[in-house]
């Protein structure tokens, strides 16, 4: 709630959620979602609000009024801490391919870089992550880079570019991409994900019609209803899937072959505090040391 305070004297400040926005780093929409919520949890309306303008009611000037003196208190914690490193808090949101590549090695190096530090990594899909971040909720998402423009405050950084490939059982002959496709059942990449959806388009941009047999978002998932001969997919080929399992083989899309990029998306560096700098810099460094991830 400490977050949604500081918000909140900001908006009194600034007079409105898109001003305090800009100060702040938010877009006018976070602003107003973290407003949002905070009312919900006083269980009051803070502004009244006509059209597009929000101005502080009466209940809402008293809460400021206490606002203020919480956020002094809370930051009169911070400065008789051993030092300003001990209080800071980096929040990363990551899907579960780079939890399971990247992040291990690149916080470990963190927290000896900056052992006063300590870190938290929220689980989710691409679109949610992209969502908190927006939101101001956590400092850095590892995601797959979304097919549409991020909010003008936001930045993105390429880790990495994975190639999709058609991976089919072992057993299944032959080396023509197109036609495995059209003849064997197919196991579908959810379509509510990033990468599902890029498999969808590839498949309306070539005018192939397949036979779905099953679909869902976790790569780990399809690759083992490929290796038990339930179908043929197109996934990815990601940091975990160097080599494919034994009972699975992956064939080359030759000049169709498309990509997803996995990457990260943050604030503008001067919003950034210097140990959610540091963390990006080492993520960065993992990443050009070995590909990155899986996920949605």
């Amino acid at each position: 709630m400490i977050r949604e305070l500081k918000t909140l004297i900001t908006v009194a400040q600034e007079g409105t959620f898109a001003a305090a926005g800009k100060r702040i780093g938010l877009t006018q929409a976070a602003v107003s979602a973290q407003m949002q919520r905070l009312e919900a949890e006083m269980g009051v309306a803070l502004f009244d609000r006509e059209g597009r303008t929000a101005r502080l009611n009466a209940t809402g000037q008293q809460i400021l009024v206490q606002a203020q003196e919480v956020v002094r208190l809370y930051n009169n914690l911070s400065s008789t801490a051993a030092g300003p490193a001990a209080t800071v808090r980096v929040t990363v949101g990551a899907i579960a391919s780079v939890q399971r590549s990247l992040l291990p090695d690149a916080l470990a190096r963190f927290h000896a870089q900056c052992p006063g530090c300590t870190t938290r990594v929220i689980p989710g899909v691409s679109m949610e992550l992209v969502n908190l971040v927006d939101a101001g909720e956590i400092d850095i998402a590892a995601i797959i880079r979304p097919p549409f423009s991020f909010q003008s405050d936001l930045r993105w950084t390429t880790l990495a570019q994975e190639p999709f490939r058609l991976i089919v059982p072992r057993g299944v002959k032959g080396k023509d991409w197109a036609e495995l496709l059209a003849d064997q059942p197919f196991i579908r990449y959810d379509r509510a994900s990033f990468g599902g959806r890029q498999v969808d388009r590839f498949l309306r941009r070539m005018h192939f019609t397949v036979r779905d047999v099953c679909e869902l978002d976790e790569l780990e998932a399809i690759v083992r209803l490929v290796e038990n001969g339930v179908g043929v997919a197109l996934v990815p080929q990601t940091a975990t899937y160097r080599r494919w399992p034994a009972k699975v083989r992956a064939v080359d899309l030759e000049h169709h072959t498309f990509h997803r990029d996995v990457g990260l998306v943050h604030r503008a560096p001067q919003h950034l505090s210097e140990p959610v700098k540091v963390l990006l810099q080492l993520i960065e460094a993992q990443a050009r040391k070995k590909p990155a991830t899986d996920d949605r």
